[in-house]
């Protein structure tokens, strides 16, 4: 191998070590605030990226008419929730809530698709359609379960990984599509060309990373967030609504994914289950972070990245396997290390 080739091997491993960082730095703050290990984190991801591909071709992307039913079922659930003290103000709320959002986004799309407005407007339209998909599959998977064992809660997020997988299949159908780039234009750096959409990538990850410290650190909202990943009893004692908290998660985790998505279509096929090893990768990240660190897990992100650009080029048939490997020391390690203690505790 010559350094113009290590060169290439590096720029990609950094170009998906920082889609990776965004996974992990979303399943972190998930499992943070919720104790939930969003296995289906990686379906956000395959949602953003077909949604664009659909845009892209002047279509109304499937993801549409599954927000309008996940959104149904939330006020449903969420009415029948509140049916003891029902009033024209709760209803009035909820219709807000889960009803009207819902309802305006699939008329933009509707109105909007056939127009071929562009790569960034129609990524902007993906990442809406996408977000509240995470809120709401909050509100009718994870909620009613927010006090059972982590244990329960895993086994929820694999049935709802399942779930939206074949959902993708169906509203996508089994063929791979790929999206139009944010950016065109491109550099040489010494030796190396650097695409347009890899510089759209490390200005995405860096400007999100940038944001959600500003968020975490400066707004209420953000410091409800840290309060229940810190104590989720002393937090719901001192008023802060960890339902809330936990549909906020979620949004940001189905933005971040979504994100992810419209960041990949132009540079990859994306086929309905392509987010599950996607989704893998960030959670290797996130583990390697303890699911308690944010920096530790971009950072790992970055590493994991890299040795999958190495693998592939050493070991092309192996690379998921050497990948994955990863977490194994990470595990012994912390075995090791940690303190045991009951669930319950």
């Amino acid at each position: 191998m010559d350094s113009t080739i290590l060169l290439f091997l590096l720029q990609d491993g950094v170009t998906n070590g920082a889609i990776y960082a965004l996974l992990a730095l979303a399943l972190v703050l998930v499992f943070a605030v919720t104790r939930v290990i969003l296995v289906a984190q990686g379906e956000f991801v395959t949602f953003g990226a077909l949604s664009l591909a659909m845009l892209d071709a002047g279509r109304v992307p499937g993801t549409v008419g599954l927000l309008v039913v996940f959104a149904a079922l939330a006020f449903v659930m969420e009415a029948w929730s509140q049916r003891r003290r029902f009033t024209g103000k709760v209803a009035l709320r909820l219709v807000l809530t889960y009803i009207v959002p819902p309802l305006a986004i699939a008329a933009a799309a509707w109105w909007l698709a056939p127009m071929r407005l562009g790569p960034l407007p129609q990524a902007l339209l993906a990442i809406a359609i996408v977000a509240p998909l995470g809120p709401y599959l909050y509100r009718i998977a994870f909620q009613p379960l927010a006090e059972a064992s982590v244990l329960t809660l895993l086994i929820a997020a694999v049935g709802a990984h399942f779930s939206m997988t074949g959902l993708s299949l169906l509203f996508f159908g089994p063929e791979g599509m790929r999206g139009s780039p944010l950016l065109t234009s491109g550099f040489e750096l010494g030796p190396l060309p650097v695409s347009g959409q890899n510089v759209a990538i490390y200005l995405a990850a860096v400007g999100l990373m940038v944001a959600l410290y500003l968020f975490f650190g400066r707004t209420l909202l953000g410091k409800a967030l840290r309060a229940t990943a810190v104590n989720r009893l002393g937090a719901r004692l001192v008023g802060v609504r960890t339902a809330l908290s936990g549909q906020l998660a979620f949004l940001i985790a189905a933005a971040i994914g979504a994100l992810s998505g419209v960041l990949i279509a132009p540079v990859t096929t994306v086929f309905y289950d392509s987010g599950f090893l996607i989704g893998l990768k960030g959670f290797v990240a996130a583990i390697v972070g303890g699911l308690v660190s944010y920096p530790l897990a971009a950072a790992a992100a970055v590493f994991v990245g890299i040795v999958e650009a190495l693998a592939s080029f050493y070991a092309s048939s192996f690379k998921e396997i050497i990948v994955f490997m990863l977490i194994i020391p990470v595990l012994l390690v912390r075995s090791l290390t940690t303190t045991h203690t009951d669930d319950e505790d």
